[in-house]
């Protein structure tokens, strides 16, 4: 799967690193959930970095298997408790 970034959300990026964001796209466990804002539908990806921060990254659907990051950003803390209870169950 490839990754492009959109030039704003890269350049909205506050307290998080790039390489934090391919973390949690490249890692094995992480919980992908439909996402719509303002009538574009979207991805959610949930995971963990490789220190274990847990993040949510947005990426679109470009075509075949190319898709760009939208965002990304610190779960909030009913993300979380959402996020290690699928952690637990998917363990």
């Amino acid at each position: 799967m490839g990754y492009e970034w959109l030039t704003e959300a890269l350049a909205r990026l506050r307290d998080i690193e790039t390489q934090e964001v391919t973390q949690v796209l490249s890692a094995q466990r992480r919980l992908p959930l439909a996402a719509e804002s303002a009538g574009v539908h979207f991805l959610t990806i949930n995971g963990r970095t490789g220190t274990g921060r847990p993040l949510v990254v947005a990426v679109r659907l470009l075509g075949g298997h190319r898709q760009q990051i939208i965002g990304a950003r610190e779960m909030t803390p009913e993300e979380l408790v959402r996020f290690k209870a699928w952690e637990a169950d998917a363990s």
